[in-house]
């Protein structure tokens, strides 16, 4: 068994049986920043992207949130519109609310910046590199995406994406123009210590599933690549591999792109490269690995390594290299609902036409302001069921080809319209809900869920994203961890962004006690880890709420 398996089971207790070390308390005043630092790199600001007119020519025309799979390419535009949506600072907002940190929020030093994608703990540890190769709107080379600034920091001046296809593989073949995902742990580990993989797996997930959203809604297509060879890849990044980890590649097709290469070949010399410099130059040394030229600073005065952290992290670069076989993940897809059962059928979902932008800047956690005075339409609930069902996949690749997902969803019923009260699984063939336990679970989720900041019971709807995470490890390794979870990050914010898209509210939580919801759904038996809850239903009217909109 390897050791991810062991991290899983610590997940599954830890409501019961405390990780370690179990008298962690962070310290707030050297906290780490929401980025990385690079003052003495050249800063390249970025445009707002595009801004969609329906019928008017040349206009990008969005198409909704969830659609098809788009085959356009990306343009500077459109690439800078996706970072700003997703990852950028969009507004601040102030709100009176029941989360823990409300006290502090009033002060500018504690502001709460709002941003498109979710993110566990508002903490923000996934850096973005753009990695730009020839025929691109920069130079080529290594650029840091600056969320405060929207923009990009250059790190290194060269065509480095022959080494990207290299790491990579097939995935990457023919593409000048790349997307890395990089975590840098104490960026979280200073709030939640061991616990900390579990969560910043999920925050991959939860942006690559932004990008996903806001690529189908322009004609575009984002497909990331999980295995690949990281070690090559961090040291291209100037990483420690101790601190950090690179969790995705995103290969971007471009306005014209030549057509794909064949792997294992590359183009001929490279050439002189917009902006005047030869392509092939680099910052640093001549010779010996090429590596950025900028060093992170570190604002923490005093950083702790956590050893679960370490060991869960090696335990994910074994293999990294090694991409499973097709279909190595077939046996721990989610399983098809049973048939039979008390059944209760729902609407058909909404169309969510909503702009992908206006959507995300809706996008936010109710922190314990539900009501159920007036119960929620059944209509939203089967909205945004389909829309998690959807995300149960990444279109990464590891995952086979088809609509089934790595997740399946349960749902538990409080104050939805015509749908009695209860805890049910979603059939999405046919767009019902299988009837698990009749009767009101208001007191079993609050029971259960050991945090102060959400009445679980006033929500419509409590969803729970379950996934076959042991068969997931068995099937692919260690690795496989990193997948699911990002799979679960990516189906939160599905959740948040199709619940802003229907005029409700949201939220996600990762305090409550696995154990016992396992026993409540008779998860034991199909092998199936409750890994999130996820609330939506109404707010109480007339909210004291201070927004900001600053992009």
């Amino acid at each position: 068994m390897g050791y991810a398996q062991e991290y899983a089971t610590a997940i599954v207790r830890r409501g019961r049986y405390p990780m370690e070390p179990a008298d962690w308390v962070p310290d707030w005043a050297d906290r780490p920043r929401k980025g990385k630092y690079f003052p003495d790199a050249p800063l390249f600001p970025l445009p707002s992207g595009p801004t969609p007119t329906a019928g008017a020519t040349g206009a990008t025309v969005e198409r909704g949130l969830h659609g098809p799979r788009g085959t356009g390419a990306f343009t500077l535009p459109l690439l800078a519109g996706m970072l700003q949506d997703s990852y950028g600072l969009t507004g601040r907002r102030l709100a009176v609310q029941a989360n823990s940190d409300l006290g502090t929020l009033p002060m500018y030093t504690q502001a709460n910046w709002s941003r498109g994608s979710a993110s566990g703990g508002g903490l923000y540890p996934v850096g973005v590199h753009w990695i730009a190769g020839p025929g691109g709107p920069l130079t080529p080379g290594v650029h840091y995406y600056d969320t405060q600034q929207h923009a990009v920091r250059r790190l290194l001046t060269g065509d480095v994406t022959p080494q990207v296809r290299a790491a990579v593989g097939e995935p990457a073949a023919g593409h000048r123009q790349f997307l890395v995902l990089g975590v840098r742990f104490w960026q979280n580990a200073f709030k939640y210590n061991s616990f900390s993989y579990h969560v910043v797996t999920m925050d991959t997930g939860a942006l690559l599933e932004t990008w996903r959203i806001w690529a189908r809604a322009h004609g575009l297509h984002i497909g990331p690549a999980l295995w690949f060879d990281e070690p090559a890849l961090g040291g291209l990044l100037g990483l420690d591999a101790d601190e950090e980890g690179v969790f995705a590649v995103v290969p971007l097709r471009w306005a014209g792109d030549p057509d794909p290469l064949p792997q294992g070949t590359e183009a001929g010399p490279d050439t002189t490269a917009p902006g005047g410099s030869p392509a092939g130059a680099v910052d640093g040394p001549p010779s010996g690995p090429v590596r950025v030229a900028h060093a992170d600073r570190e604002r923490s005065r005093s950083v702790t390594a956590f050893e679960t952290v370490k060991a869960m992290h090696d335990a994910t670069l074994a293999g990294a290299a090694s991409r499973p076989a097709p279909g190595a993940l077939d046996p721990a897809l989610a399983l098809p609902v049973e048939p039979g059962g008390e059944r209760t059928a729902l609407p058909a979902p909404d169309a969510l036409d909503l702009g992908v932008r206006t959507a995300l800047r809706s996008r936010r956690s109710s922190f314990g302001r539900f009501q159920a005075v007036t119960p929620m339409p059944a209509r939203h609930l089967s909205t945004v069921l389909a829309a998690a069902h959807a995300a149960g996949r990444l279109d990464s690749d590891t995952e086979p080809a088809g609509d089934r997902p790595l997740t399946r969803l349960y749902v538990f019923v409080n104050h939805v319209a015509g749908i009695d009260q209860g805890s049910y699984v979603y059939d999405a063939a046919d767009g019902s809900l299988r009837l698990l336990r009749a009767g009101a679970p208001g007191e079993f989720l609050q029971r259960n869920y050991f945090l102060a900041n959400y009445n679980l019971e006033q929500a419509a709807a409590v969803m729970v994203p379950a996934a076959r995470t042991r068969s997931v490890l068995d099937a692919v390794g260690d690795r496989g961890y990193r997948l699911v979870n990002a799979v679960v990050g990516g189906v939160s914010q599905a959740v948040y962004t199709a619940a802003a898209a229907a005029g409700l509210s949201c939220g996600v939580a990762l305090g409550f006690d696995a154990i016992s919801y396992t026993e409540e759904l008779g998860l034991d038996a199909t092998g199936e880890i409750p890994l999130l809850t996820m609330m939506i239903g109404h707010e109480r009217p007339r909210p004291a709420d201070f927004r900001s909109e600053i992009a």
